[in-house]
């Protein structure tokens, strides 16, 4: 009962209620404590989690499939719903099969677990997720982190003796709290010289940026060669819950066999994947979805910097504002929700001591206008220390 200390406030997490939405079909309008909020601190992109279309197609199924899958896949729980989304992810992401999982930690554990264990070495990127690093420590395998986005780090740990073990190289395609790429192009070069497996996380990516919202791969005009094993999760530009890996026949195969986090849990609902099908249609239909977030995103920068605001090198809907201490990216945000506006204050362990920030991210349901109050906002409270 060590760990059963009082956390100080700079270190503490808390949970806010959503208690209702003041916007229809809108994840970004929300009422706390009984006040209306713009908030900025969600992971739907695309603004799908509460299209009535999705709802619709969730709730058509649960009057035919009921609320649970009520078994494992493996079991009885294997239904129609959970057959065609998989069906139609591989085909998203030009895989030959894909495989559901009831959420992305789990699919990060079955993909690293699954490819890597005794003798073996996995590399990961320093920032990569919390599920990764926690899936090689349980693979027992040999972690090594390379500093964060460097090929060439990444390289130097590669080409160093490893034994007669195999090598998994591990990334996430766009980091979560940074909301930069990883290079993965390089990365693919050097798995393929080294005889290791590329694996990629990109949560943050599909959906939302490549030519057709294909993600950080077809951002970066790579094929299931380049990448053969691709992690995506429902819950963030698709709006609804769970994740899959993608990836080839034999693969997909052997997950089946070996997965633990997929053979002994039970099968997402069904319904669930009737809405992710809805939702992942409709992503690929409305392609102004993710032109509308993406200009969002880049009216931020462009006013932000206007005004003297110190920014990270990211493209993408994630926008971190770094403040350094804990103390202070809690005072932004507190000073933020004053103002109207639910931005997250991210802190360790989430990120690295002196790296506290503000996590802004950006949603197809916000509007123009809400951008340039955000910018106001932050332009009168954040310290000295913020400014370019």
């Amino acid at each position: 009962m060590a760990n059963l200390v009082e956390w100080p406030k700079a270190m503490k997490r808390i949970r806010r209620t959503v208690e209702a939405f003041t916007a229809a079909g809108s994840t970004a309008h929300v009422v706390i404590d009984g006040r209306p909020l713009v908030s900025f601190c969600g992971n739907d992109y695309l603004g799908l989690a509460r299209d009535p279309r999705v709802a619709a197609a969730l709730a058509g199924a649960s009057s035919t499939c009921g609320a649970g899958a009520g078994a494992s896949h493996l079991i009885s729980g294997h239904g129609r719903e959970h057959a065609l989304l998989e069906a139609e992810l591989a085909e998203f992401t030009a895989r030959e099969r894909a495989l559901l999982f009831s959420t992305g930690y789990m699919a990060n554990l079955a993909a690293v677990s699954t490819l890597a264990g005794r003798g073996d070495l996995v590399l990961l990127d320093r920032l990569s997720h919390a599920s990764l690093i926690d899936a090689a420590l349980l693979s027992r395998a040999r972690l090594r982190r390379y500093a964060h986005a460097s090929a060439a780090a990444a390289a130097a740990m590669l080409g160093a003796p490893r034994g007669s073990g195999g090598a998994l190289l591990v990334t996430d395609g766009v980091f979560s709290m940074d909301g930069d790429l990883a290079p993965v192009r390089e990365l693919s070069a050097l798995a393929h010289a080294h005889a290791a497996t590329l694996v990629v996380d990109d949560a943050h990516g599909l959906g939302v940026i490549g030519a057709t919202g294909r993600g950080t791969l077809e951002q970066l005009e790579l094929d299931a060669r380049a990448v053969p094993l691709l992690v995506g999760t429902l819950g963030k530009a698709f709006g609804t819950f769970g994740a899959f890996i993608a990836g080839s026949a034999e693969l997909i195969e052997s997950l089946i066999q070996r997965a633990r986090t997929y053979i002994y849990t039970t099968a997402l609902p069904q319904p669930v994947a009737a809405a992710t099908r809805a939702a992942l249609k409709l992503a690929q239909e409305e392609g102004w979805r993710r032109a509308h977030v993406l200009a969002l995103t880049a009216r931020f920068r462009e006013a932000a910097r206007a005004r003297g605001i110190a920014l990270t090198d990211s493209g993408t809907p994630i926008q971190p504002i770094i403040l350094g201490s804990a103390e202070a990216a809690l005072e932004a945000s507190e000073r933020l929700l004053a103002s109207g506006m639910w931005v997250a204050a991210i802190r360790p362990p989430t990120v690295p001591e002196g790296a506290s920030r503000l996590r802004i991210t950006f949603s197809a349901a916000h509007r123009e206008e809400e951008v340039t109050a955000l910018v106001a906002a932050l332009d009168r409270i954040l310290p000295s220390g913020a400014r370019a």
